[in-house]
């Protein structure tokens, strides 16, 4: 299954509100993922987003709005949707009394595939021996690669992956990203939800921020960093940590410097993209010698903070 000719949206919400009686899960989100994408679906817990996925797959109705999927609607065509789609829902809980070969077997059979259970097992990391024991014995990792593996089955156009890191160690994280991107590059497009940050940093195109039911910002993660912030932090290093002081207040009187902090030889400044050589000439004039110095770039849990405290704050309209 390649990639199709024609860029269409794979996942489109269209002013989409949730309320479960007095409280409202969603409030008006519209959102495009276009086919191809591994989209990033950020929020913590509470935000919606397992809500905006439980709509997008008709587990849950929405309120208002409409939900379209791979072109279908996801209220009046869920069965071509689902046949299209690969899930590993968050929390999911397998069969106990059920071997992993008799899960994936049932997965083949619902979708009418020809997938090799062996294969898929190698592919998520679980041995031949592990798929034949009953999942009633499995870890929670191993319960999460085993539904990965589901997941996987009949190659699906949308892999709508729920928190997909939990239980997961280093290893199997870092598997999942290379499964992720693996699909990505044969034509799936990725749902990746989740709040874990980093997870989302490391294989996502776009970032969606979803905070109180509402999506608050959407771009990449380049372009969520141009728009929260036009900061540079600069880690500098100096030659003698007697003169971090001298150095801090040199810096600190630049109208380019918002912040700056020493611990021990190590100052920590932030300034706007563009000052770093004003920032380090200001040092050496004040005559501290810089040993060494790096760029940093924003992380996506600083952006993440910056936007949801913006929110927070801003003004009502």
């Amino acid at each position: 299954m390649g990639v199709k000719s024609g860029r269409m949206a794979a996942i489109e919400l269209d002013g989409v509100t949730k309320r479960f009686g007095r409280v409202t899960a969603l409030e008006s989100v519209d959102l495009t993922v276009d086919e191809g994408e591994i989209f990033g679906f950020l929020g913590p817990n509470g935000a919606g987003k397992s809500t905006s996925i439980n709509i997008l797959l008709d587990f849950v109705r929405s309120t208002e709005g409409t939900a379209t999927v791979l072109g279908y609607d996801a209220h009046e065509e869920s069965t071509a949707i689902r046949e299209r789609t690969g899930v590993l829902p968050e929390g999911y809980d397998v069969y106990d009394r059920l071997t992993g070969y008799e899960h994936l077997e049932f997965a083949i059979e619902s979708k009418d595939a020809d997938d090799d259970p062996d294969e898929l097992l190698d592919r998520v990391g679980l041995s031949h021996e592990e798929g034949a024991r009953k999942a009633g014995g499995y870890s929670k990792g191993m319960a999460q690669r085993l539904v990965l593996a589901m997941a996987l089955v009949g190659e699906p156009e949308l892999l709508v992956l729920d928190e997909p890191t939990t239980g997961l160690d280093p290893n199997g994280a870092r598997l999942l990203r290379d499964i992720v991107r693996e699909e990505n590059e044969r034509g799936a497009t990725v749902f990746f939800s989740s709040h874990i940050l980093s997870q989302v940093e490391a294989v996502c195109d776009t970032v969606g921020i979803l905070n109180d039911g509402e999506l608050i910002a959407k771009d990449s993660v380049d372009g969520l960093r141009d728009a929260a912030t036009g900061d540079t932090r600069l880690v500098v290093t100096i030659g003698d940590e007697a003169d971090g002081e001298t150095a801090r207040e040199a810096v600190t009187e630049l109208r380019s410097v918002d912040s700056a902090s020493i611990d021990e030889d190590r100052l920590t400044i932030d300034c706007n993209d563009g000052a770093k050589m004003t920032v380090l000439n200001a040092i050496e004039d004040a005559g501290v010698t810089v040993a060494d110095f790096e760029a940093q770039e924003t992380s996506l849990e600083d952006l993440f903070a910056a936007y949801t405290e913006t929110e927070e704050v801003a003004p009502e309209q």
